[in-house]
């Protein structure tokens, strides 16, 4: 058994983490800005904490004592700014683990950031919305910090191949993949075994890695 930090607990891939952290018997920390919000996420090994996943001296502060730490946080949507949140999100966690000692870091991303057959992201091939084009791209400046800064910490920057199947059950399995699939359907739980299994046994490091459903 170990500690684990989630940030982003209270978004769908993060409650399905928690919930797959405490199936294993890990000790959690579910860090969410309004933990009134979120009062039904504490339970058995499971502690609540408000949290700035942007904010370098609270994420050291959260992290400390922990054994891996998973962040599945995103902002998206008028009144946000995604470019700097995850550029400065990536930042604090990367200071925060490295300044904890923690052995592994756990990122969850877009599979658009992923290759096509070609070779070419997804996301420079395809025409997307303005909107989105700037979601994916946000994420992909998070993912170039990563590669660039992150040489003293364990990181994997884990996504499905192409997206989720929102209301998709959990059924135990997935593949690994590291071409974009777009057509291609996973549910939260089973993402979250797959993050879980790159915690409990990591397999895959400082990379960008695709599951499939």
């Amino acid at each position: 058994m170990s500690g684990i930090v989630v940030f982003g607990a209270g978004g769908r891939a993060g409650r399905q983490v928690v919930a797959e952290a405490r199936g294993r018997g890990h000790q959690v920390t579910a860090v969410v800005r309004d933990p009134a919000k979120y009062a039904e996420l504490a339970g058995a090994g499971v502690r609540v904490e408000a949290g700035d996943v942007t904010d370098g001296a609270a994420v050291a502060d959260l992290v400390a004592g922990h054994d891996a730490v998973v962040s599945m946080a995103a902002v998206y949507g008028p009144g946000t700014n995604p470019p700097a949140f995850f550029v400065d999100s990536t930042r604090a966690l990367l200071a925060g683990v490295a300044r904890a000692g923690i052995g592994r870091l756990v990122v969850g991303g877009l599979g658009a950031l992923l290759p096509d057959d070609t070779g070419t992201r997804f996301v420079d091939a395809m025409d997307l919305p303005a909107e989105a084009r700037e979601f994916c791209l946000a994420h992909a400046a998070g993912l170039d910090v990563l590669r660039a800064e992150g040489d003293a910490v364990d990181w994997l920057y884990l996504s499905p191949c192409g997206d989720f199947d929102h209301d998709g059950a959990r059924t135990g399995g997935y593949r690994v993949g590291e071409r974009a699939d777009m057509a291609n359907r996973i549910s939260y739980a089973d993402f979250a075994i797959a993050v879980l299994d790159e915690v409990d046994t990591p397999q895959h490091h400082r990379t960008h890695l695709g599951v499939l459903g």
